[in-house]
């Protein structure tokens, strides 16, 4: 009998720890990768190629959340966010429509780049005898008609929590999940004007699980059998703002294309991305946020919102 009951424990054991099961992890080094791509950004890669290139400046991308690295011990001075967000977004404006749409220039360390512009007039001044700057040797810098700003607006945490498990005579595994979710605003803004041209936001969820296994159970007299064992998969916070700026970059290009700012070099390959779009980056208006509202004011509403 007693025999019967430590194989029904152990059958139960394993049959949790079976549910609870995390993907395999190696103790291998990886390897460094050269440029990893995220499906936002084949999405940018792949878009058709615009009439002309859009020359654009970009001074920076800014952390509004003011939100620290959440901890469950205690409070620490890190970001919630990456501060090196507008890399990010450069690196977006440059993959769109493989370095089609946007001529990027250099703003954000626009300092530097004026030193060292003054060095070379310098020294040709002093070894070549230069009394004014050769536009040949040090031709003027470009300039924008647009400026692409941007912040990251909001972090919030723990926006769906959950979990599931299990645990006899001692012998249990549990699975936990949480979610997080970064939000990121972008504008065109014209430089003659100061017009906000366009104004996009996206949103990224950042997931995390986790995954335990564990026994404490006395299988004989004086025999104590304790086991532990779980993995924790965190999505990296860069990733999420990366890719929520990659989209952002995409919503541009659309909503620009509608609102006639520029426009593609194939009408045809310029339609299915608008379908691609519409389908796939619009979410549905939720008939449950209208309820209450006056009907004279719904008349206007997007046709998207009558699914």
């Amino acid at each position: 009998m007693r025999f019967a009951g430590r194989l029904l424990v152990s059958a139960m054991a394993v049959v949790l720890v079976s549910c609870a099961t995390p993907p395999k992890v190696t103790t291998k080094m990886a390897e460094p990768v050269v440029n990893p791509r995220t499906q936002t950004e084949y999405a940018l890669l792949w878009l058709p190629k615009p009439s002309e290139q859009i020359p654009v400046a970009v001074y920076g991308v800014s952390d509004e959340t003011g939100a620290f690295k959440p901890s469950d011990t205690v409070q620490t001075l890190s970001r919630a966010v990456t501060q090196g967000a507008t890399p990010i977004l450069i690196k977006a404006l440059q993959d769109a429509g493989d370095q089609s749409w946007f001529k990027v220039i250099e703003r954000e360390k626009l300092d530097n780049l004026l030193k060292e512009r003054q060095i070379i007039l310098e020294m040709r001044q002093r070894y070549l005898g230069e009394s004014a700057r050769d536009s040949l040797a040090l031709p003027a810098l470009l300039f924008a008609g647009i400026l692409i700003e941007g912040a990251i607006t909001g972090y919030d945490t723990n926006t769906q929590t959950g979990g599931a498990g299990a645990r006899y005579l001692g012998i249990g595994a549990d699975t936990q999940y949480r979610e997080d979710a970064v939000s990121v605003y972008l504008r065109a803004v014209s430089v003659k004007t100061g017009e906000v041209l366009i104004s996009v936001s996206t949103e990224q969820r950042v997931a995390s699980v986790a995954w335990q296994a564990n026994a404490f159970k006395y299988v004989a007299y004086r025999e104590l059998l304790e086991a532990e064992a779980g993995i924790t998969l965190n999505q990296p916070r860069h990733l999420a703002v990366r890719q929520a700026l990659e989209k952002a970059v995409y919503g541009l290009i659309i909503e620009g294309v509608k609102s006639g700012l520029w426009s593609f070099e194939d009408p045809e390959l310029g339609q299915a991305a608008l379908e691609f779009y519409d389908t796939n980056y619009r979410t549905e208006f939720p008939k449950a946020a209208l309820k209450g509202v006056p009907k004279e004011l719904l008349e206007d509403k997007p046709a998207w919102g009558d699914k």
